[in-house]
């Protein structure tokens, strides 16, 4: 995708959202499990200026990927720690992933109901961008590098008696992953993309894929 001056307006609102939603998911659940350490950081909250670490924005409207600012979690608090690291990584790729199909049925319906609606107007790019996006921060998370909730959804599957391995091999991973990342932002070269983006792709597809399916 190109960066315009229309892309650029319309993701804004989309990119705050969906980071919002994503960290929002993540407090409640650890609410939900026993944890109320987002809840009293003010964390679990729609003000999206609460969540926004300001360099990830910057590369999320910017550049390829992002992130927000991670929500503090204490597994302590949890009945079954592993279960629980579990559920609250994973609640945030999954809120994404349930919001990118939510623009996508909308989408959908909305072609349906409003046949006459610009296919390239700004409520259409609008809805595409909301699945795109939301469907590119499920993803970045899931992956499995330190310290993204992929790699908490790993080590909480992990026996014991490999996670010192694991963590071990994956040290190193961020910051050469972060150099990689700046790289292709300064420069505009698909640097990191051509790793990710034969990756990613089957993952978007799939999900077009669900929006697309006949019921």
């Amino acid at each position: 995708m190109n960066i315009s001056l229309e892309y650029f307006i319309l993701r804004i609102p989309v990119v705050l959202f969906a980071l919002t939603i994503h960290e929002c998911a993540h407090g409640w659940v650890a609410y939900r499990l026993g944890d109320r350490t987002a809840f009293d950081a003010g964390r679990i909250t729609m003000n999206p200026i609460t969540h926004l670490d300001p360099f990830g924005t910057l590369m999320l409207l910017f550049g390829p990927f992002g992130w927000a600012k991670p929500v503090p979690v204490d597994s302590r608090y949890f009945k079954n720690q592993r279960q629980g690291i579990l559920l609250v990584s994973a609640a945030g790729p999954v809120s994404n992933i349930l919001l990118a199909l939510l623009f996508g049925y909308t989408f959908r319906f909305s072609e349906i109901f409003y046949p006459g609606m610009p296919p390239h107007g700004y409520l259409a790019n609008f809805f595409r961008l909301a699945i795109y996006i939301n469907a590119g921060i499920a993803f970045f998370n899931l992956l499995p590098i330190p310290p993204l909730d992929g790699s908490k959804i790993v080590l909480s599957v992990l026996p014991d008696s490999v996670i010192p391995d694991y963590l071990r091999m994956t040290r190193y991973i961020p910051p050469i992953f972060l150099s990689l990342l700046i790289l292709e932002w300064v420069v505009h070269r698909p640097v990191l993309s051509l790793v990710i983006n034969p990756l990613f792709m089957p993952f978007y597809q799939f999900i077009l894929h669900l929006i697309n399916w006949r019921f």
